[in-house]
């Protein structure tokens, strides 16, 4: 095989047309492309590095546009610019099927699971969250989580912060909620 040599590209027969860079009065050639505005994104302008850069930082694609413009843009291109229809009566009948079926396997395996309980007073759902508690728990459980939610949020510990303060008076007052609850007179 014959060594490559590099002056056949040099004197080829075929001319190499170079495109000249489209801002005017620049010689320089025109090797990068930007489109000529939002209504023709698929025609370009070719120009040189430096004046696409010049370009690219002026562009805005939403000029000129409202504020609905924009949005009914933006929720366009979401499904792809392609039209989209509410969802069919058909749709509404499968989903209850599905509904009810989900719902026959839940109440079939409810019924080997025990009684449900009372439901819980607002009061005491309040007081539990404000512990960061969730139920079902014993009042031992309560106890153990006041005590260090107090030591956390005692203002002695948070420099008379006014806000560890008035969380501590909450802490308080829930686990008085809960002590009253649950009946017992325990600190």
């Amino acid at each position: 095989m014959p060594p490559f040599e590099d002056s056949y590209f040099e004197f080829s027969d075929r001319p190499v047309k170079l495109r000249g860079c489209d801002c005017p009065g620049c010689s320089q050639p025109g090797d990068y492309r930007a489109p000529k505005n939002r209504d023709q994104l698929d025609q370009y302008f070719w120009f040189c590095l430096d004046h696409v850069r010049d370009y690219n930082r002026q562009w805005d694609y939403f000029a000129g546009m409202s504020v609905n413009d924009i949005e009914t843009h933006v929720r366009k291109a979401a499904v792809w610019e392609r039209p989209s229809w509410p969802i069919g009566g058909g749709w509404r009948a499968r989903e209850q099927n599905i509904r009810d079926e989900v719902m026959r396997e839940f109440f079939s395996e409810a019924a080997d699971a025990p009684p449900p309980t009372q439901p819980m007073p607002k009061v005491e759902r309040d007081a539990l969250l404000l512990l960061e508690l969730t139920p079902p728990v014993s009042f031992a459980a309560i106890k153990a989580q006041y005590r260090i939610l107090v030591k956390r949020h005692h203002p002695d510990a948070n420099g008379g912060s006014p806000e560890s303060e008035e969380r501590f008076k909450n802490i308080n007052q829930a686990f008085t909620v809960l002590k009253h609850i649950y009946g017992t007179d325990e600190a």
